[in-house]
């Protein structure tokens, strides 16, 4: 698996780093088996500048190492720039073997502040492409966290993954996995097989590796959680 990791850090006027990223997994789909994009919730501080919730996002390719990674950086950069807003400080990562000090870094940037020499010296070691495209490259912070986190498959909310954003209204279980979720289950994690649930904006959480959708009941039916 290869994992894109971008935070466009945003100004008041672009529409976010996830919108960025659906924007990218839809381009790629062209010629990669896109198996989703990721939400993950970095640290809330005020010392942080973003315009709202200091999220990162992860595109997950399906694809094995022998995949020619510098024309996949090239594009996934072009698009990336093609979007730029000035006033935002975006970063990209692309990654295909993710150590283990990369995921605890990802882990260490959900709950205290890191700083982009961290980022790159990390990255470098590993020689890990990790490339800052404007403003004051802060983005590679998240970029390298969302990267990190994905990798550990235990992390995140999917905002989009097969084609669950198309259902609505209330769904049997079967429509949610054929949409492409792996499994319903409650906060305890007990199986969900059967009954409705309320599809609008679904976002399964990531893990075990797999988008995972959390419900309560509510009533005759289930309502999704969100869960970071």
């Amino acid at each position: 698996m290869f994992f894109i990791g971008l935070d466009d850090t945003d100004n008041l006027e672009s529409h976010g780093t996830g919108h960025l990223a659906r924007l990218i997994a839809e381009a790629l789909a062209e010629d990669y088996p896109v198996l989703g994009v990721t939400r993950h919730q970095l640290v809330v501080d005020a010392r942080v500048p973003c315009t709202k919730n200091n999220s990162s996002a992860a595109i997950l390719l399906d694809v094995d190492g022998h995949t020619d990674h510098k024309a996949l950086l090239r594009r996934v950069r072009k698009l990336m720039l093609n979007e730029y807003q000035p006033g935002s400080d975006p970063g990209l990562c692309v990654a295909h073997q993710v150590p283990e000090d990369v995921i605890a870094f990802g882990y260490r940037a959900k709950c205290q502040l890191v700083t982009q020499e961290e980022a790159r010296l990390l990255a470098e070691a590993h020689h890990i492409p990790l490339l800052g495209l404007g403003g004051d490259e802060s983005g590679v912070i998240g970029a390298l966290a969302a990267v990190g986190l994905a990798a550990s498959g235990e992390d995140g909310r999917y905002p989009l993954v097969g084609r669950s954003r198309e259902l609505t209204g209330l769904q049997p279980i079967s429509a949610l996995l054929a949409a492409g979720i792996a499994a319903v289950q409650t906060r305890d994690g007990c199986p969900v097989t059967r009954g409705l649930v309320q599809s609008d904006k679904l976002r399964p959480a990531r893990r075990g590796g797999r988008p995972i959708l959390v419900v309560e009941r509510d009533g005759d039916h289930w309502l999704p959680v969100k869960l970071d």
